[in-house]
């Protein structure tokens, strides 16, 4: 705890969503320091919450759950489908948004998924090829000889 004014004691450190934030920063750019919180999910969040460009560290704990709420279930707050990260998710069909470490635990499932299916993305996956169509004469070597190799006389 620091103080900025006389009988005024502010956090320094807030911890949200599995994430230790700066207290000093504005609601709106403190929260895109959470994993899989986005600029235009912080932006719809701020509109929706009202907060303002008040200090993450002069929020009361009830407007820290609300904001908390917020970002692990923004479809039950108002927030449109389209800026959600998981959109139509292949088991369920639902969408969603994922955050911190949810994101990587689901990225490396659906990566197992497409392997174990052997799609082309994850037969690329598994060689360890680029999967998004790059082309590979000059990038993705990886330790293996390039260039012409000259004859010993």
């Amino acid at each position: 705890m620091a103080e900025d004014k006389p009988g005024k004691a502010t956090q320094q450190i807030i911890r949200l969503v599995e994430t230790n934030i700066d207290g000093d920063k504005p609601v709106k750019t403190a929260i895109r320091s959470i994993k899989g919180v986005s600029f235009m999910i912080s932006n719809a969040i701020d509109v929706v919450s009202g907060l303002g460009k008040r200090k993450i560290s002069e929020l009361s704990d009830g407007e820290l759950k609300k904001l908390e709420d917020m970002i692990t279930n923004p479809g039950k707050h108002g927030i449109p489908e389209w800026i959600l990260n998981r959109k139509s998710n292949p088991i369920t069909g639902e969408t969603s948004h994922i955050s911190v470490s949810n994101l990587d635990f689901i990225n490396k499932m659906d990566i197992d998924r497409m392997k174990r299916l052997k799609s082309y993305r994850g037969i690329r996956h598994i060689h360890h090829l680029p999967v998004r169509g790059q082309r590979t004469r000059g990038s993705f070597r990886k330790g293996k000889a390039v260039g012409v190799s000259k004859k010993k006389k």
